[in-house]
């Protein structure tokens, strides 16, 4: 099953570079720990979903559409792609522009959207013909800005229209909380609760949450949108790479089954990935991983909400009330562990079955599905992911909800919007969707 990837946008457009690069690398790994025969089968398999092979020609091409309003950063990330000599972008399935979204929303939904959408359409569609079969549609983008936000949802939309029997995933990249853009709040409001009516399942990754990643685990001085881009293409390729539910080796973690599993309503569509180990390369060669210790951490961080190993509340129990009676712990409707590497089959992940983890109308015996790949992953002997459509969004959903709606209160900045051909209306209707969506998963 083949997925095309849709990349919007300045930072989707990185991120998606960096993904391809990441799985490239992953299938030229030599620390891969399974027979050469199984390697191939693995490679084969991984550039069935990613790649298009081209007749005669040794590089394989990305099964990808770009598009961004300004033509640079595509530019740099097609060359980028083409030095590394292991794969390319295909030809002529890059739409850019001279002038970008300015970070306004409405600018990229009203104007540049509508104005893209024949071409981009076509381009979805050259894609789309090269695949044998489509399991679906991955779109990369940023909350922040205008054009991968503003003409990503556009898009998305229209990969609804077109495709409505395919499956669509957005992974969303979440705005600092100090701020980057001063409406980046709004930006994220309008964004989310238009996806909300289009994507299957949105992948939320933090900003936050990644720069600490970066600089706790990885030892990251300097700190650059690279270094951010590789631990959330981690995380992805931790999702999407081949894994099956025995030991068999056919891939089962195709879009549809993900999906299938993680999100069984159309309320709770907000997935989160948490990864163990994370380190730096120099680190790896002198650790030990035993699979005990790192799913006992992982199902803490899962507990806890925490994104990271290092600095997890292990005073936070599963079933945990405050005084009021409410819920202290994380608690999940759906979970997927997909482990990678040494010894997976005979893992013991009992402990992820508790029903303290689910909330209280779900079957720990269908909330909960493991995956394993004995192949290794990123130099890791043994690495785990967990994705999780649990009560995590909260936080941050609450955050863009209360400061755009301060703003909006004040009617600050909304003049740059209507001059697009937004209304106040559209505004209302963005917090409606998201005060509905944040009331669902305090449910939870």
């Amino acid at each position: 099953m083949s997925m095309i990837t849709v990349q919007l946008g300045q930072c989707g457009n990185q991120v998606g570079g960096q993904l391809f690069s990441t799985i490239s690398n992953d299938i030229d790994g030599k620390q891969h720990m399974v027979s050469s025969k199984e390697n191939k089968e693995y490679g084969d398999q991984v550039v069935q979903r990613f790649f298009n092979r081209v007749d005669g020609r040794d590089i394989i091409e990305a099964r990808a559409v770009m598009v961004d309003m300004e033509s640079k950063v595509i530019a740099k990330t097609c060359l980028e792609a083409k030095k590394g000599g292991k794969w390319k972008y295909p030809d002529k399935q890059q739409y850019c522009q001279k002038r970008g979204s300015g970070n306004n929303w409405a600018h990229g939904y009203c104007v540049h959207g509508p104005n893209v959408k024949e071409t981009v359409m076509e381009m979805v569609q050259k894609e789309a013909e090269k695949c044998d079969r489509l399991s679906g549609f991955l779109s990369l983008l940023s909350l922040a800005g205008g054009t991968g936000s503003g003409v990503g949802t556009f898009i998305n939309e229209s990969l609804r229209d077109e495709f409505p029997h395919s499956f669509i995933m957005n992974q969303v990249v979440w705005p600092y909380n100090t701020g980057e853009v001063i409406v980046q709040n709004y930006n994220a409001v309008l964004t989310l609760s238009h996806l909300y009516q289009t994507a299957d399942a949105i992948v939320v990754m933090e900003n936050d949450h990644l720069h600490k990643i970066c600089s706790r685990l990885l030892d990251i001085k300097k700190i650059s949108f690279k270094d951010i881009n590789q631990v959330i293409c981690h995380k992805l390729s931790s999702l999407f790479l081949p894994a099956s539910s025995s030991d068999d080796n056919i891939s089962q973690n195709d879009l549809g089954m993900i999906l299938h599993h993680l999100v069984g309503h159309p309320e709770y569509k907000l997935l989160t990935i948490r990864n163990i180990p994370q380190m730096s390369d120099r680190s790896i060669e002198f650790s030990s991983f035993h699979w005990p210790g790192l799913l006992k951490h992982l199902r803490q961080m899962l507990v806890a909400d925490a994104a990271m190993e290092e600095g997890i509340d292990w005073q936070v129990n599963a079933g945990d009330e405050t005084p009021r009676g409410s819920v202290r712990h994380n608690r999940s409707l759906a979970n997927m562990l997909v482990l990678r590497g040494k010894d997976v089959i005979s893992t013991d992940t009992s402990s992820y079955l508790d029903p303290k983890l689910y909330t209280s109308w779900t079957d720990p015996e269908l909330g909960f599905s493991k995956l394993i790949q004995p192949r290794a992953f990123n130099n890791y002997e043994k690495c785990a992911a967990l994705i999780s459509n649990s009560r995590s969004p909260i936080r941050p959903l609450n955050h863009i909800i209360d400061k755009a709606w301060n703003m909006f209160a004040a009617r600050a900045y909304v003049h740059q919007y209507t001059q697009h051909g937004l209304n106040e209306e559209d505004f209302i209707d963005g917090f409606v969707t998201l005060e509905q969506v944040l009331a669902s998963y305090k449910k939870l």
